[in-house]
């Protein structure tokens, strides 16, 4: 018998009990209401009428009793009372009472009739009243059979009662049964086989594909168990293609690393060294494996721990690390780094990437740019300055006439001698800058009075090409330490690029705002904005963007030193034809 069969014939059989134990207490119930509404008919139609008659046989009494009786009151009173004798006599139970009163009442009407004077014969000793009396007695017998009637009644529901709930609680136990029987087959011929399938599947799931089959009755399951068995030997040959796929793709994979040109070092969630190549290595001067210890004993950075922590939740570093110094071989080598989280593409965070590069050469390089661009500035700052006073000297001495080409002349070198102390200037601040020579002075200083006066320092140039220069400040904004000459130099050097790259009629908005730690000072236009090509090449030295050139290139590099220096970053978000927004993070 298949399974389905028999799990139908025993949810049927459980089913068909329990519905014909249902029907039988329902039918009992409605029977028992039945019965009991038909006796509170009948009881109350009996005590009805019984209170009628004692009524009626108290009001001839009185009649009775009476010297001058109103016969005829008399006659329609006992009229009505053989009338509800008759009622009571002809109803369905418990009528023998009545029937007893009809029968005297007869013999009270005739001892009535017969009585000379019935006021005066109705001591107990007499015949008429003898007569009252009896009738009286019956109907209080009537009365007492209808309450034993009704105490009769409930006894007999109330058996009725116990033999339907016997017999209810009977075929529940005959349920409980065969349902313990069924559950009892059920999991023994099915629930057994099911669960060594499970423990099979966790076998299979933990890479153990050497595992027992049951085997059972049931042809389902010994197909179920035949299936699976063809999917256990299809994954012990799927397990081993992929492990023989997977060792050649992780060889793949170990070749690319090993032949980059760059230190990598993979860390894990933990924060530990899980894989180096190489070139890392060698970068780093180690002849023995770190593998499995953390990044910043590895390296002897403390600071590295944090700012792996920063990276594993998710975050990037605020501002570009300093250089590692690292002796090897009796030589100081420069490196660069860089740290990069490693993605699930779910979301979750499975490690991080550093990247080592040697800079020491370039730095090397830079340092001698920096020496030789610090020194010619000095000895060219010299002889311009000179130049500078000997044509102040001759523009005071020398005049020509308004309308002549020699004032022109005049004018253009001035122009051209101010651009090149201008660019002179540039060069020795930005040297200052990268070589570390240049020191700030830091106060106390309120962010919105420091765009105030940026805002009153340019309102006239934003004047004449009629641009709306505006503030936008979102309060509370906190006070940070800062040299103001140097963000002064930098919010003017943003200002004076914005008004030159926004056209006629635009606007600026200076803004400042609060973003936890930090305040986020941005310059905003709708002018001309940056194609996406060059906006990573914005804050390097000696390079213009745009179709508005003009200076050396310095000024936004030099913008970057000035902040990176006060511990903040420096950035830049555009659109082509849409605007430029430069904006600042300084710390609180």
């Amino acid at each position: 018998m298949k399974l389905r069969t028999r799990l139908f014939l025993s949810i049927s059989a459980l089913v068909t009990v329990a519905l014909l134990g249902l029907l039988l207490g329902l039918v009992s119930v409605l029977q028992m209401a039945s019965v009991q509404q038909q006796l509170v008919r009948d009881t109350t139609h009996s005590l009805e009428v019984g209170l009628k008659l004692r009524q009626n046989l108290g009001n001839q009494l009185i009649q009775i009793l009476d010297e001058t009786p109103a016969t005829e009151n008399l006659q329609v009173l006992q009229e009505d009372f053989q009338q509800l004798l008759g009622q009571g006599v002809a109803q369905g139970s418990e009528r023998e009472g009545f029937i007893k009163a009809s029968a005297h009442y007869q013999d009270f009407l005739k001892a009535y009739r017969e009585s000379a004077t019935p006021s005066r014969s109705m001591g107990v000793d007499q015949p008429l009243g003898a007569a009252f009396n009896q009738v009286r007695t019956d109907l209080i017998d009537a009365h007492k059979q209808a309450l034993q009637y009704i105490s009769r009644s409930e006894e007999q529901s109330r058996d009725r009662a116990l033999l339907v709930s016997g017999t209810l609680g009977l075929m529940g136990l005959v349920v409980l049964v065969l349902g313990f029987i069924t559950a009892h087959n059920i999991a023994r011929r099915f629930g057994q086989p099911i669960e060594a399938l499970a423990k099979a599947a966790d076998q299979l799931g933990k890479g153990n594909f050497d595992v027992t089959l049951p085997v059972t009755q049931a042809s389902e399951l010994n197909q179920l168990t035949r299936r699976f068995g063809l999917m256990a030997d299809a994954l012990r040959k799927h397990q081993a293609t992929n492990v023989d796929e997977l060792l050649a793709g992780q060889q793949r994979l170990q070749a690319v690393l090993d032949s980059i040109d760059d230190g990598l070092l993979i860390i894990d969630r933990q924060g530990l060294l899980e894989h180096l190549n190489p070139v890392a290595q060698r970068q780093l001067g180690w002849t023995d494996s770190r593998v499995g210890s953390s990044l910043a004993e590895a390296l002897q950075r403390p600071e590295l721990e944090q700012q792996l922590r920063q990276v594993l939740r998710g975050g990037s570093l605020d501002r570009p690390p300093d250089d590692l110094n690292m002796e090897v071989d009796e030589e100081t080598r420069l490196l660069t780094y860089s740290l990069t989280p490693v993605s699930h593409p779910q979301g979750p965070i499975l490690g991080a990437v550093m990247v080592l590069h040697d800079v020491t050469e370039q730095r090397a390089f830079e340092r001698v740019r920096s020496e030789f661009v610090l020194r010619a500035s000095h000895e060219l700052r010299t002889p311009v300055t000179g130049m500078h006073m000997a044509f102040g000297l001759l523009r005071e001495r020398v005049s020509f006439a308004p309308e002549a080409r020699e004032n022109d002349l005049l004018d253009t070198i001035g122009e051209e001698m101010q651009r090149l102390t201008q660019l002179i200037n540039d060069l020795l601040n930005f040297s200052r800058y990268q070589s570390g020579l240049q020191k700030l002075e830091l106060a106390p200083c309120a962010v919105d009075e420091l765009l105030e006066r940026a805002q009153v320092r340019f309102a006239d140039q934003a004047g004449q090409k009629d641009i709306e220069l505006v503030l936008a400040l979102e309060p509370p904004l906190p006070r940070i330490q800062a040299d103001l000459a140097q963000l002064d130099r930098v919010l003017d050097n943003l200002l004076h690029n914005a008004i030159r790259h926004t056209p006629q009629g635009g606007r600026i908005r200076l803004h400042a705002r609060r973003h936890a730690e930090r305040v986020i000072v941005s310059v905003e236009d709708n002018g001309e904005g940056i194609a996406y090509g060059q906006q990573g090449r914005i804050f390097e030295p000696f390079v213009q963007v745009g179709r508005k050139k003009g200076g050396a290139g310095l000024g936004l590099a030099l913008c970057k030193e000035i902040v990176q220096l006060h511990g903040g970053r420096m950035g830049v978000f555009s659109r082509p034809g849409q605007g430029t927004q430069f904006y600042m993070a300084l710390p609180v």
